[in-house]
């Protein structure tokens, strides 16, 4: 009789309904300004978003490094759970897959439109499927355009870039700039203002957002610019821990994903404004911009065909796949 009383208890608890989160607070980490970039401003959008309809669930910001989980590390401790959700650049994580180059392959992506129209696409769902397999889930989709800065000249076609030392944040994209004559640092962006003024860089590529918020132009005297020519666009996300959206209801997912919606559609109100706020900043600092020609775009494209585009489809079949798809959105 008591082993069937046990027997009972442990089918009952079986059939009782996942538990939603409530209590848990979510730890949100990134690397930027709070109330200033326009990653952390988003992030708030998510987040009130998400109260509004369920103001049980508690989130907690850590701005600037302020959780003391350097930028790349958050990705290992997003996979261990450790960490449920940060803003996150997706190339950061090609040490744990090489494959996540795709979200910064330089040339791919014309313009913010065109990023926005993968949104949905199966080359979104190949690159879901791929940070899943690697422990984490994109929820929102927020592309960042950016351009170059460098302190004592111009810079143009890859001719321009020759005996330079540059950051430009995915070894794919660094083959690049290698073949145009550079030396390349990798360190994510939190480390390029220290580096710039140092002189372990002399030049840099980022994003715009991060132009202006790192104050970059304070060490920098020459920015180039996308314009109607971007060659850097890269996917810089808020991200969640696999293990903490498994845990999420169903319910729960459908707020996050309609709160990711509505962050998506600030964010992208934040960048199309990114560009000519940095051209702004630079102008104010003194220092010069240049615009991308067709001409040095096209260049710029022809090499990464070359170099970056051949080696990544090399990686991997799931490599090649996603490039093929991300090329098949127009």
């Amino acid at each position: 009789m008591k082993s069937l009383k046990l027997l009972a208890g442990a089918l009952a608890l079986a059939v009782l309904p996942a538990m939603p989160v409530a209590a848990q607070e979510i730890k949100i980490s990134h690397q930027w300004k709070a109330n200033v970039d326009g990653r952390d401003r988003a992030t708030r959008v998510f987040v009130d978003e998400v109260r509004k309809k369920d103001p049980n669930i508690k989130f907690r910001i850590y701005p600037a490094q302020s959780l003391g989980i350097k930028p790349v590390a958050q990705f290992e401790a997003l996979q261990n759970g450790t960490l449920e959700m940060a803003v996150f650049p997706m190339s950061y994580a090609v040490g744990k897959a090489q494959e996540f180059s795709i979200v910064i392959m330089p040339g791919t992506i014309s313009n913010l439109d065109h990023a926005m129209r993968l949104k949905g696409t199966p080359f979104h769902q190949k690159l879901q499927a791929l940070a899943e397999k690697n422990g984490v889930r994109i929820i929102t989709w927020w592309w960042t355009p950016g351009g170059f800065a460098s302190k004592d000249r111009a810079i143009g076609g890859p001719d321009s870039v020759s005996g330079l030392k540059m950051r430009a944040a995915d070894p794919t994209f660094e083959l690049m700039l290698k073949e145009a004559g550079s030396s390349v640092v990798n360190m994510p962006s939190s480390e390029i203002y220290p580096a710039l003024q140092s002189g372990v860089l002399n030049a840099t590529l980022t994003s715009a957002e991060t132009f202006v918020s790192m104050r970059l132009y304070e060490q920098t005297n020459n920015a180039t610019v996308g314009g109607d020519y971007n060659l850097w666009m890269l996917l810089q996300p808020l991200v969640m821990s696999k293990q903490h959206w498994d845990k999420l209801t169903p319910e729960q997912k459908k707020i996050f994903e309609e709160a990711a919606n509505k962050s998506d559609e600030f964010f992208l109100g934040l960048q199309r404004e990114a560009t000519d706020k940095m051209a702004e900043a630079y102008r104010k600092a003194g220092a010069k911009v240049h615009e991308m020609t067709k001409a040095e775009f096209e260049a710029w494209l022809e090499l990464a065909k070359k170099t970056s585009w051949a080696e990544f489809a090399k990686k991997s079949p799931e490599a090649k796949e996603l490039l093929d798809a991300l090329q098949a959105v127009k």
